[in-house]
């Protein structure tokens, strides 16, 4: 007698009508590996992760951490500065605060950073970079994922592209925000034209940080398996007939991670579990620091358990007007948490190799209108300049890289485009920008978009 041969995907589907399907779904799923698997850095890396505290709006450098005597001196006199969204009459706009030299390195901080001159010297400050829009949904995307347009993939998901994720049970790109969006929403942190695996996971700021991240009280973890196998016998058997269709891929992937998540993430977002000292240094005690000061306590808890990218946005920051007040209250909001994190990784022994950065989408010009009769004391957009603080993850400690114009209007000193900023973080993790590129629509695509330069100076 005569039997019809099997191909190896034909026997493999022939399991389904015996007990050996589940098990032979659950042993290939463990045998090979994720999307999201460990990957070797392309050369030798200097940090494995990275915190980013994104203070949406655009923090204005001569108020923060780039102070400018001569601005000062020309307060409320007239600017007849081109270049700018704003038309008008214009002035000069001295900053409402005093700055001082602070730690050993001397760098300049703002009288309202009362705990950031504790880790002074671990910092660098960068006071050269460029930006390219002047409006903020543009220059949100511009910074996150290298693209005005919103739509090429962020920067979180180009790492774990490149990398992999080292806890498999968690997302490799994790996302927190306050009550309201960044504007632009989630295209600040999507996979863009790269697979799904790859987009931001966004935790909640209330209820629970993920839906359904608790099973419903009927339904046991077994349950959940055997439920998972089956759809996954059937998907496997659904892509096959249809293997151009990637999306069902990543939507496989997903339920998969989902159901890892499960287990792994109640643990990790706990944070009631952390000792009183360590919450209080937080700043969780006090209203003006709690939301922020659990999300910087949560991302030190996501990266200490092998999340590979973690982002923080912090809104709030375009002060056009009433600039003191504005300022002032959103630097004591971010003050004491981010000193905090810093403090903790470094105590840790984790901040050598986790790169923390302090940035916005671009900087604020050194004049403003005059409205109505009215000195609006406050700043505009500004592309040609902004600042940002780095430390840990192989960067400088205690220095100040670049440098403005007398009036903070223009980078003056190591400018860069944001193009190369990217490229930077991408050479401090082990990836290369050149070598890093996905194949869509026709050729091949890089966070820089078209190439770009390492920052040298930054790097320790």
């Amino acid at each position: 007698m005569n039997f019809p041969s099997l191909n190896r995907r034909d026997f493999l589907y022939g399991l389904g009508s015996t007990l050996g399907a589940v098990a032979m779904t659950d042993l290939l799923a463990s045998e090979k590996p994720g999307p999201l698997a460990p990957q070797k850095p392309m050369h030798e890396a200097k940090t494995k992760a990275v915190i980013m505290l994104f203070m949406e709006g655009g923090p204005s450098q001569m108020d923060t951490f780039d102070p400018k005597p001569e601005l000062n001196a020309m307060h409320k006199t007239e600017s007849k500065r081109k270049g700018t969204l704003e038309q008008g009459y214009k002035f000069f706009v001295g900053s409402p605060f005093k700055t001082r030299k602070v730690g050993q390195s001397g760098l300049d901080m703002s009288e309202h950073w009362q705990y950031l001159p504790e880790v002074a010297d671990e910092l660098c400050n960068y006071r050269g970079c460029i930006a390219e829009s002047l409006n903020h949904p543009e220059a949100l995307f511009h910074m996150n994922t290298g693209s005005r347009l919103g739509a090429d993939p962020a920067l979180g998901a180009w790492a774990n592209y490149g990398l992999g994720s080292v806890n498999q049970n968690l997302p490799g790109y994790v996302v927190m925000t306050e009550m309201a969006l960044p504007q632009g929403g989630s295209r600040n942190w999507s996979n863009g034209f790269l697979p799904g695996h790859f987009q931001g996971t966004r935790l909640r700021p209330t209820g629970s940080p993920i839906l359904d991240l608790q099973s419903p009280a009927h339904k046991s973890r077994k349950h959940q398996r055997q439920a998972l196998n089956e759809l996954a016998f059937l998907n496997q058997r659904h892509m096959a007939k249809h293997p151009g269709h990637s999306e069902l891929a990543t939507r496989m992937e997903s339920y998969e991670l989902a159901y890892r998540m499960q287990a792994e993430v109640p643990g990790v977002i706990d944070i009631e579990g952390e000792p009183a000292k360590v919450r209080e240094a937080y700043g969780m005690n006090q209203k003006e620091t709690a939301e922020f000061g659990r999300q910087c306590l949560m991302a030190r808890r996501l990266v200490e358990k092998g999340v590979r990218f973690v982002q923080i946005f912090s809104g709030g920051w375009d002060s056009h007007d009433y600039l003191e007040r504005g300022h002032s209250s959103r630097i004591k909001s971010v003050d004491k948490p981010m000193t905090a994190l810093i403090k903790d990784l470094k105590e840790r022994g984790m901040l050598d190799e986790t790169l923390v950065i302090w940035t916005g989408e671009f900087g604020r010009t050194p004049d403003n209108n005059r409205r109505g009769g009215v000195y609006a004391l406050g700043r505009g957009h500004n592309a040609d300049a902004m600042t940002m603080l780095l430390a840990g993850g192989g960067v400088k400690k205690g220095a100040i890289v670049g440098a403005t114009d007398e009036i903070g209007a223009k980078a003056a000193e190591v400018a860069h485009p944001i193009r190369d900023l990217h490229v930077t973080l991408l050479h401090l993790l082990g990836l290369d920008d050149n070598k890093l590129t996905y194949f869509h629509a026709g050729r091949y695509k890089q966070l820089s978009q078209f190439g770009g330069q390492v920052i040298k100076e930054l790097i320790a």
